[in-house]
């Protein structure tokens, strides 16, 4: 019996995660496909593949919104392939407006840097989730529900 034991633990483990790996750094060269580029050869992964900088600088917010999105998505940031994760800049200028949308497959996270935002989602029983964030909150809007963000200016008197 202890036999049996030992030969299916060791075929187990010989068997299990065989495929794992640690990571995928996108080969931009390959066709994007629903599950991720092709992983880039191991031996042509750098550090570089999984640092961005793309997002220090405000974007140009001059436009019928008076916002801009600045994507840090696996096209811009390689290193993200396969994680399920995508970043992004969101810049608003006064009454700047970001429209209802979804992301049909993923959850969103909004971490406000400066300023004031007025932000929320609709549930799929209409109700509406909404509230004005500060400097250093954070709001999340679950996958696949109409959300929204609009720069609101806050008297500090009232705040």
């Amino acid at each position: 019996m202890f036999l049996h034991i030992v030969f299916l633990l060791s075929l187990l483990s010989s068997t299990s995660h065989a495929t794992v790996q640690d990571f995928c750094v996108a080969d931009l060269k390959g066709a994007d496909t629903p599950s991720g580029y092709p992983c880039k050869p191991p031996a042509n992964v750098t550090s570089d593949d999984f640092v961005y900088t793309g997002l220090a600088e405000a974007a140009n917010v001059t436009n019928i919104i008076n916002a801009a999105v600045t994507p840090a998505f696996v096209a811009q940031f390689p290193g993200l392939n396969g994680l399920d994760l995508s970043a992004a800049r969101l810049d608003l200028g006064p009454g700047g407006v970001i429209p209802l949308h979804t992301h049909p497959g993923a959850n969103e996270l909004l971490i406000v840097l400066q300023g004031h935002i007025l932000a929320g989602f609709i549930s799929s029983g209409n109700i509406v989730y909404q509230k004005v964030l500060k400097k250093g909150e954070l709001m999340v809007f679950p996958q696949g529900l109409l959300h929204f963000q609009i720069a609101v200016a806050i008297s500090p008197l009232l705040w």
